[in-house]
């Protein structure tokens, strides 16, 4: 018997999760070996259904994902620790940890319903609650109340849940619209110092019951989707970086227009292609602006600018811009000097007879990975210093002036995810934003961008043909041209990226 105490002793001492602690300190281990004396001479009694490990002993299981059933207890190797599933030792870790002043882990049973909520693991008052196990075999679900915020640990992700928000977030009918899916409870009516009156968390579902008697329930699946802790493992828009060689080897299908255009097999194909590369293609659509405006507007409204709707140029310099010449244009994301530039960009060449004119394409997201790689400071300092881009334009009866500000990168701040390339050098306005210190900081950093930018082996070149549409994610991938000879016509448009990511979500795409 005394050899069972120790060994539960050695375990709390060992691996006793102490939330906030800085480990045993000497009186732990005074209290410790006190424990251990004490328990010498006694003769415990069987352990009740309450008794449970605490969690640095728990059971083989512990922490697994849902439905995985516990493992098996196994036989100890010489040398190891010994287990805490057999019943008496698992009483002494109770016991022990009661003898410390250490919160008690405790496991729910069926039987146990109160508030009217369902019958499951029992509620525990908040003023009352430590630590907590969900079920007891499965031991999926760990919990802790904190004096602000809840915190919770289920399918190996630990989370912390501030009481506003669990209020806040209630999808009770009283609370939440599910036919509208919209909020309905006044958020600035919910006291600031809210707290739960009880807590109760069986296999799936969180269960908090306030102050006024309102209960919330919460799936536990749910929970760690909609963390902040899962969120920061969540990427947003799954992609395929890419360069030159990876996108050809990738043989990625350009889609028919009438496929394109009539089935929503054709559409769904389309936009995965666009959505995990950046471009995506559609072959055999009649050379015409007419057409190209249909084909646009299977996924999109089009956003109608200072551009107009659609648009068709030439070389002939009719609007103040480089891309209305014959000239080669570098490397470029379009409309940084919009407040939020255009998402997605449409080019279909309707007529070339002459020579060059071929289109350069670079993945943006991967030329920036390899920064994130090599200079992660460099990567910080471009998704951080922001840049004014500008457009001015006074030729014929064009007159605009537009002004867009944001940095080069653009990150999601919760996972550090690249969401938008702003890179334009044309449109690049005086910098005076930021000291002069890192000024100097960010050309360096532009550098090394820009070199990733320029290697050859990330330089995608195609070769547009009338019947054949380019489509190209305007926050990710760069275009330019070789210049060219002769007459060239090309139209198109750019479309609301809310839409289109719309369109992509409603065919079942992570968009």
């Amino acid at each position: 018997m005394a050899g069972g105490a120790l060994a539960a002793a050695s375990l709390l001492s060992v691996a006793w999760p102490r939330l906030g602690s800085g480990g045993a300190g000497p009186g732990l281990r005074r209290r410790l070996a006190a424990a251990r004396q004490q328990a010498q001479p006694q003769q415990p009694p069987s352990p009740t259904a309450e008794e449970r490990c605490p969690p640095g002993a728990a059971q083989a299981g512990a922490g697994a994902p849902p439905g995985t059933a516990p493992t098996a207890p196994r036989t100890p190797s010489p040398g190891s620790a010994p287990s805490c599933s057999s019943p008496r030792p698992r009483m002494w870790c109770r016991r022990l940890a009661c003898l410390l002043g250490l919160p008690c882990w405790r496991s729910g049973r069926a039987g146990h319903g109160s508030l009217g909520l369902p019958r499951g693991t029992r509620t525990v008052p908040a003023a009352a609650a430590r630590c907590h196990h969900t079920a007891p075999e499965s031991l999926s679900c760990v919990w802790q109340l904190h004096g602000d915020h809840l915190e919770l640990r289920y399918a190996n992700t630990l989370m912390r849940f501030d009481f506003v928000w669990l209020r806040d977030h209630c999808r009770s009918a009283s609370c939440y619209n599910a036919k509208t899916n919209q909020r309905s409870l006044d958020t600035a009516s919910v006291d600031l110092g809210i707290k739960p009156k009880a807590v109760r968390v069986d296999e799936t579902t969180l269960f908090l019951t306030w102050p006024d008697g309102h209960v919330t329930r919460y799936g536990l699946e749910w929970l760690v989707k909609n963390s902040y802790e899962g969120q920061k493992q969540r990427v947003m828009h799954p992609r395929i970086l890419w360069n030159a060689e990876i996108y050809r080897q990738a043989q990625v299908p350009s889609v028919d227009c009438r496929s394109f255009l009539e089935t929503d097999e054709g559409l769904k194909e389309f936009l995965q292609n666009f959505l995990l590369y950046g471009i995506a293609f559609v072959e055999n659509v009649t050379p015409t602006k007419e057409d190209t405006q249909i084909l646009a507007e299977r996924i999109s409204l089009i956003r109608e600018t200072i551009y107009g709707r659609m648009w068709y140029f030439t070389s002939d310099f009719s609007r103040g811009d480089t891309a209305y010449t014959k000239l080669a244009l570098d490397r470029h994301t379009d409309t940084t000097y919009f407040q939020e530039p255009c998402g997605i960009q449409v080019f279909h060449c309707l007529k070339h007879e002459g020579t060059g004119g071929r289109t350069l394409l670079v993945d943006g997201f991967y030329a920036a990975e390899q920064v994130l790689r090599q200079a992660p400071d460099q990567f910080e300092l471009l998704s951080k210093v922001p840049l004014k881009h500008e457009y001015v334009e006074n030729v014929g009866d064009c007159h605009n002036h537009m002004i867009g500000v944001g940095p080069v990168l653009n990150v999601y701040p919760w996972n550090n995810e690249l969401y938008l390339i702003r890179y334009n050098n044309y449109d690049r306005a005086v910098i005076n934003t930021v000291p002069y210190d890192v000024v100097h900081r960010w050309y360096t950093a532009h550098r090394t961008l820009t070199a990733e930018l320029r290697r050859p082996e990330n330089e995608l070149w195609v070769k547009l043909k009338p019947g054949k549409a380019l489509f190209i994610d305007n926050w990710r991938v760069l275009h330019g041209r070789e210049a060219f000879t002769g007459y060239r016509q090309l139209c198109g448009c750019y479309l609301t990226r809310d839409d289109v990511l719309n369109t992509a979500r409603l065919l079942g795409l992570q968009a």
